[in-house]
């Protein structure tokens, strides 16, 4: 094939981004290289032209992959390949498919693979918005049918300003880091955090960003129509026949009544799948009636419709009856129950139930050994905070093992480490590691800001010093035309019928993190202030009935969680404390059974469940740092007896000689009628000469007598 590259550029928030194409990967559906300073991304796209037996889910796959060549750096470790995805990778392949997928024609079921892949990278770009603009450029650029065009981007706010697609250097500094994607008209993603902002700050951020994702818009319909790919395939929807669903609708409507009048959900579920199960037989008799034939999968049609059936008359009992499942309210939050402190021999821990939805946080507080390590292209990163979240199938009812960690369980479980992780106090104030296990026991709708409550709550019973309570609420959408309405506290048949899942978490003070996913082509402004709004009524009330829990940490850890006490050494002497092979700081942790952690700068951390034990470290450190102080009083151990005098150890390397004059008021002939080896004694500092020999007296602070 020959080389037909052409390139269009565009300027992005004050950035010049190339696109390519024509050049690489050629045989794929869709292809771009996009450049912007010395960052460049390859983004291809291919989509089946055959769809799978039975298929009745799109199979959307999107994968994104950082190569360290790209940096010019070897990978870490022993394997010298890149792997399986970081975290970091899977969040990003999450936030570029989410907002592809409504745009998809309904009924598309082609086997669909999106990569990107990280070819050169510039710390003055950020890969990942050339990776989310690349994957809506390439399906754009192919012939995959497709609602597009799409866009992404980056939002910061530093010292009060706005900032497109910030550098890592100014995330640091950021007051809220989102990722936006949008149509022209619409929004279709947001996800990121931020420091307590209002909902009002929100979206303006977010409209900031939908500003400049216009501008992107345009310009790949510009290069579409000068590429000439706006000519997209034909294909066979998957999509339930109008036949199949009318017959449904006219023969069932009274049973599909009957489930949606149900509210245990386990409950409801059976009583679907008794109806699918009607439904199938009524379809075998006749299926011609239906709009089938014979051989035709008619327990796959009977799901479809009887899903379509109910889809339609839920979302008609929202929009025009406010009826939901259950009888609640539009606005109304499901029943709470907290509890803390409910595993014995755990740091922290909680129980927090929503409705059916249940999660179970546990807290682990250590120190620098339980920082969480990443190496990324952008550099090595060590996390001393963190939220592990697990969704076992039990949650759901569901008779099938546990394979490990998804995709979805990374995501829900960063979105609620996001919630959280700004209430923390920085190192300088509370310098430990924090783990957050979050398990969920139950699920019927929005587990990930369950963990946010049930996580804040955990930290709060282990003595973590939150700023102030976190709590998080999923908002709905069911929306027909210009009618909506918004839905507060969602179930997961209202996730599955409705148009959105808006995740919104924070404090009383603001927002701290939100997630935003859509299976229409967008929301519009008025429908996203009036979910924010909506979305802190709901939040305002979780905290209340969390508070009657517990409202703020505990003053003091539970017995047997590790405490730090902190000293600081000149960096210059940090050699002398660590000794010889590690020798001397050895010593000291098995003699007294410690941790020691010493920084770069020369910050000492002790690490133990005594306090009393890090204090006394604490004073052998800085003993043998800085010496003991003239004319201060010790406690020291007699080491070793002479005719002369007596040697006290004061800390482990440090010992100054007590003559025999400085022993009694009397005159001392020997030694050992005063004194044994291994006797504690009171000693007073009376000289240190240049050569640091010291010297040292006992009757200065209490004269002995004879034994």
């Amino acid at each position: 094939m020959v080389n037909n590259k052409q390139e269009f550029s565009f300027n992005f928030g004050g950035k010049e981004i190339t696109v390519e194409t024509g050049r690489i990967a050629k045989q794929a559906d869709g292809a771009v290289l996009l450049t912007c300073e010395g960052t460049q991304v390859l983004v291809t796209v291919c989509s089946a032209r055959e769809m799978n037996d039975g298929q009745d889910f799109f199979p959307l796959m999107v994968d994104y992959k950082e190569k360290f060549t790209a940096a010019g750096k070897f990978l870490g470790g022993f394997m010298k390949r890149e792997g399986r995805p970081g975290n970091h990778e899977i969040l990003l392949m999450r936030m570029i498919d989410r907002p592809l997928r409504p745009l998809f024609p309904e009924g598309y079921m082609f086997e669909t693979i999106v990569m990107a892949q990280v070819l050169s990278y510039d710390p003055a770009f950020d890969p990942e918005v050339l990776a989310g603009l690349g994957a809506a450029a390439a399906i754009q650029l192919s012939d995959i049918p497709f609602n597009g065009p799409l866009g992404f981007c980056k939002v910061g706010k530093v010292d009060g300003q706005l900032i497109l697609n910030p550098t890592l250097e100014q995330i640091e500094k950021s007051d809220v880091e989102l990722v936006i994607a949008a149509s022209e008209n619409a929004i279709m993603m947001v996800e990121g955090e931020a420091q307590e902002i209002s909902e009002e700050e929100m979206l303006e951020a977010i409209n900031f960003g939908h500003d400049n994702i216009r501008e992107f818009c345009k310009f790949i319909k510009n290069m579409e129509s000068k590429t000439n790919k706006t000519q997209k395939r034909e294909f066979v929807s998957a999509a339930p026949n109008t036949k199949l669903v009318e017959q449904v609708k006219s023969q069932f409507t009274n049973e599909a009544r009957e489930c949606l009048a149900i509210t245990p959900k386990l409950d409801r579920q059976l009583r679907i799948k008794d109806l699918e199960v009607t439904v199938a037989e009524a379809i075998s008799v006749n299926p011609e009636a239906f709009g089938l034939k014979e051989g035709d999968d008619y327990k796959k049609n009977a799901l479809k419709a009887v899903d379509e059936l109910l889809y339609n008359m839920m979302r008609s009992d929202i929009l025009n009856e406010d009826k939901r499942i259950g009888g609640r309210g539009m606005n109304q939050v499901r029943e709470i129950e907290t509890e803390v402190n409910l595993l014995k021999k755990v740091h922290g821990s909680s129980l927090f139930t929503r409705g059916e939805t249940q999660v179970m946080a546990q807290v682990t507080i250590g120190g620098k050994e339980g920082e969480q390590m990443s190496d990324r292209l952008t550099g090595i990163f060590f996390d001393k905070f963190y939220l592990h979240y697990t969704f076992a199938p039990y949650s759901v009812g569901e008779a099938r093992g546990y394979r490990g960690v998804g995709r979805r369980e990374v995501g829900h479980g960063n979105l609620a480490e996001r919630a959280l992780k700004n209430m923390i106090p920085p190192t300088s104030e509370f310098p430990y590691t924090v783990r957050v296990a979050c398990e969920v026991t139950e699920s019927n709708g929005s587990s990930s800001m369950g963990s946010v409550c049930s996580g804040s709550m955990a930290l709060m019973d282990a003595g973590v010093p939150l700023y102030r309570p976190v709590a998080g609420i999923a908002m709905g959408l069911v929306k027909s035309d210009e009618k909506f309405k918004i839905l507060t506290d969602i179930l997961g048949d209202e996730d599955h019928l409705g148009d959105m899942d808006f995740k919104v978490a924070g404090t009383d003070a603001g927002i701290t993190a939100i997630q935003m996913d859509i299976k229409i082509t967008g929301i519009d402004n008025e429908i996203m202030k009036t979910a924010l709004a909506q979305a802190k009524e709901g939040r305002m009330h979780i905290l209340g009935e969390m508070a009657k829990t517990i409202s703020r940490s505990r003053e003091h850890f539970k017995d047997g969680v590790p405490t730090i006490t902190s000293t600081q050494i000149d960096k210059e002497k940090i050699g002398m404390l660590i000794g010889p092979g590690g020798k001397n700081i050895k010593a000291i942790q098995e003699k007294y059974d410690v941790s020691i952690e010493i920084s770069e700068e020369g910050q000492v951390n002790i690490l133990s469940p005594s306090i009393e034990r890090n204090d006394i470290v604490k004073g052998v450190i800085d003993m043998q740092i800085t010496g003991p102080k003239l004319d201060a009083n010790y406690t020291g151990k007699v080491v070793t007896i002479k005719e002369y005098g007596a040697f006290v150890e004061l800390a482990d390397g440090v010992s100054g000689l007590v003559h025999v004059s400085e022993i009694a008021d009397a005159r001392v002939n020997d030694v050992n009628e005063y004194l044994s080896e291994g006797d504690e004694v009171e000693v007073k500092v009376l000289d240190i000469d240049r050569f640091g020999k010291i010297k040292l007296s006992i009757k200065a602070v209490k004269p002995l007598e004879k034994k």
